[in-house]
């Protein structure tokens, strides 16, 4: 521990996470290319959520805070997923979803 009381990572660690966030990077635009379907959001939001605790784990040192500060973190992010749902499932419950059909000038033509 340094006299501030922050601990400091090796910069070893901090190497492997950087070497880890390139390769998640670089597997996300590979994804991009190939079509899986379905499958395509659900794999970049998995790699996306994997590169962002990565970030806050290690370049935010939230694993070297104390447990309240992680029950804090916690929280904030299960009441967001929260807010998210509930913003799907309004959008996900309309008849209508996606870009309307007419032109993008507005102006709807007479049949």
């Amino acid at each position: 521990m340094s006299s501030t009381g922050h601990v400091i990572g090796n910069r070893f660690t901090y190497f492997l996470v950087f070497v880890a966030l390139m390769v998640g990077t670089a597997i996300t635009v590979a994804v991009t290319y190939v079509h899986l379907g379905w499958l395509n959001l659900p794999l970049a939001l998995l790699i996306a959520v994997t590169k962002a605790m990565l970030v806050i784990m290690f370049f935010m040192h939230l694993k070297d805070h104390p447990k309240l500060i992680k029950v804090t973190f916690i929280a904030a992010f299960f009441f967001f997923a929260i807010l998210v749902a509930h913003t799907l499932s309004d959008y996900l419950s309309r008849p209508t979803r996606g870009m309307p059909t007419y032109p993008a000038s507005g102006i709807v033509q007479a049949q």
